[in-house]
């Protein structure tokens, strides 16, 4: 997984997972905040998610945009695929990616799809397992893409090139 470091010059695309509304009861009455979670990325290998809580939707999707653009990572997409398959867990939520050929597109759920989209992969196969919790699912599965490998890293990793690994 790598870090990235500045957000000024990449044009992130948000995209808005889910909204959830939060009821407090108080002797005045209800109370009502909203928790949003927002996912943004460039769909050319860097995507990130956030959280935001207030009032107001529009403010809390402020505030979860703004938590996404400090926490984005950088995943290897590889001719518009990943690189190899990958299973996550996060809470309750079990993720599986596998890449797929080209044309397949991103055959994946409603919250995965948004983080896969947002990475810029266009050709996936997904599956979730286990609890569909919109928060633990985009959680799973950019754990999944954190821990994706390309060849390069691998061989750095090994102390060995690319020309000799295919060259024999």
């Amino acid at each position: 997984m790598q870090r990235v470091k500045t957000t000024q010059d990449l044009e992130l695309k948000e995209r808005l997972v889910a909204v959830n509304r939060v009821t407090k009861v108080t002797k005045g009455g209800r109370t009502f905040t909203f928790a949003a979670i927002v996912v943004v990325g460039n769909e050319d290998g860097i995507v990130g998610y956030g959280l935001g809580k207030a009032g107001e939707v529009a403010a809390a999707m402020q505030k979860a945009t703004e938590a996404a653009k400090k926490n984005l990572i950088q995943v290897p997409v590889l001719k518009g695929t990943i690189p190899h398959e990958q299973f996550a867990k996060f809470g309750g939520s079990q993720v599986y990616i596998q890449p797929a050929t080209h044309g397949t597109g991103v055959k994946a759920g409603g919250a995965m799809r948004a983080v896969l989209e947002s990475a810029g992969v266009h050709d996936v196969l997904a599956k979730s397992k286990g609890s569909s919790n919109p928060h633990n699912l985009v959680k799973a599965t950019m754990q999944a893409l954190a821990e994706l490998r390309d060849a390069r890293t691998v061989a750095a990793n090994r102390g060995v090139s690319l020309s000799t690994v295919f060259n024999g």
